[in-house]
């Protein structure tokens, strides 16, 4: 049996798994039901996956510091030449100065990389949210796990039995919800209940009393109609009585025609003075209503200038009072003054007194001064009586003085 190129097997590996990891990918994103972000385990499989197939065949970029095999300088001659998307699949095999990157047995270079351009179409059906801020890209590439791609039969039965259990605890939940709903509706419909026992209880009493009325009102019927046939035999009596009361008149209005008309003149007269002190009355009525509308219009201006003023009164009570503490405060201040002041008048009254000491002390010298100064005097009277004396003896008496 001939061998296979060891680089025609690593491209089928990396296509297998890159289209195991957009398939887990895509079934696991559908049944999360939510958008995905950098830590779901699938997805970062599937950038390691295509980490991998960029990486094959990558040749190695010389740099001064050391040799590194880079996936950003294709990509970024990508981004260059063709801005849109949909064209690199068509475009990936003849892209221009793509085998400046790779080498001619790379999967980018073969068949597998327009296989996987296609495959990568399917990801649209998911939404991820990714943030590579302060991530390394530079560093090692991640290690494929494939126990995520490899699945045995008792993998396969806990599956479909968190299947089952998901679904029945769907179900419970779906039970308690009803039965929560349930439980409200029997609430609401004992609390109708018990509101339509009332309405009844007392649509019955009321019932009780609506008869009671109506037997009430047929006793009083009964009564009426006696009363109307008791009237209508009097009024008829008095019909009688008025028929021949009025054949009567008849008779005398025959004989008193023309008083009649002269009294027919005078009420028309009386009617017409009466109908102008009506409109006079209705005049004056509606300039009284005027006046009362205005009137309750500048009540309704009184009440409100009384409320502004008690809302004035009140701030000038509130003001009164902060005004009182503020007495208080300074009361309180001033008698701790008053404590100080007193203080400062004994010592006051002990510098006085040190004073009244001293203005003694001083009167008593001004005393000796004034005593010193009489002897003076008496000396010097002396002096003079005894200018007849001798030099010896007035220079003694000097030194004395002096002395």
């Amino acid at each position: 049996m001939a061998t296979k190129d060891p680089t025609a097997v690593e491209r089928a590996n990396l296509l297998n798994m890159a289209k195991l990891s957009i398939k887990g990918l895509i079934e696991s994103a559908l049944s999360f039901g939510r958008t995905l972000d950098s830590d779901y385990p699938p997805l970062q499989q599937f950038f390691v996956v295509m980490e991998h197939c960029l990486k094959h065949g990558l040749k190695v970029r010389k740099s001064f510091l050391s040799y590194n095999k880079t996936i950003w300088g294709p990509l970024e001659l990508v981004e260059k030449l063709h801005p849109e998307a949909e064209e690199i699949g068509a475009s990936v095999r003849d892209l221009p100065g793509l085998n400046e990157f790779y080498e001619y047995h790379a999967l980018m270079m073969e068949e597998e990389g327009a296989v996987i351009v296609g495959l990568l179409v399917g990801l649209n059906v998911i939404d991820a949210n990714l943030c590579v801020k302060g991530e390394d890209l530079d560093s090692q590439v991640g290690v494929i796990d494939f126990s995520m791609y490899l699945k045995n039969e008792e993998d396969i039965g806990n599956k479909e039995r968190n299947v089952q259990i998901a679904a029945i605890l769907d179900q419970k939940n779906y039970v308690e919800e009803l039965n929560r709903q349930l439980n409200s509706t029997v609430s609401s419909l004992h609390s109708r209940v018990d509101s339509l026992e009332k309405s009844n209880t007392k649509l019955i009493e009321e019932l009780a009393i609506a008869k009671n009325n109506i037997i009430k009102l047929q006793e009083e019927n009964h009564q009426l109609r006696s009363e109307n046939k008791l009237i209508l035999m009097k009024t008829q009596q008095h019909l009688e009585v008025t028929k021949v009361d009025v054949e009567t008149e008849v008779q005398t209005y025959k004989h008193s025609r023309q008083g009649l008309d002269e009294m027919y003149s005078e009420a028309r007269r009386q009617l017409r003075d009466e109908s102008q002190l009506r409109q006079d009355v209705e005049n004056e009525l509606a300039v009284q209503v005027s006046m009362k509308h205005e009137i309750e219009l500048a009540m309704k201006l009184l009440e409100k200038d009384i409320h502004e003023k008690q809302d004035t009164l009140i701030g000038l009570r509130q003001q009164l009072e902060e005004v009182k503490a503020i007495n208080i405060e300074m009361y309180q201040k001033l008698q701790g003054s008053e404590d100080g002041l007193k203080e400062k008048n004994e010592i006051i009254a002990r510098l006085e007194e040190k004073t009244s000491k001293i203005t003694a002390a001083m009167r008593q010298l001004e005393q000796s001064d004034n005593d010193l100064l009489t002897q003076t005097r008496t000396i010097a009277m002396s002096l003079v009586k005894c200018a007849s004396t001798d030099t010896q003896d007035q220079y003694k008496l000097v030194k004395d003085i002096s002395f």
